[in-house]
């Protein structure tokens, strides 16, 4: 049987997904600003 395709890994995911990431751009600045609107409880899924 082959290895399935989503091998995750957290390093590459928070660099690329975390809170950082998006802090650090104009769009997920924005994206932070909706979810905080919408009232997520996480902003960020890492």
């Amino acid at each position: 049987m082959p290895k399935r395709t989503y091998q995750p890994k957290r390093i590459p995911r928070a660099r690329k997904l975390g809170f950082r990431a998006r802090s650090s751009t104009k769009a997920g600045m924005r994206v932070l600003k909706a979810r905080r609107l919408k009232g997520r409880r996480k902003l960020t899924p890492v």
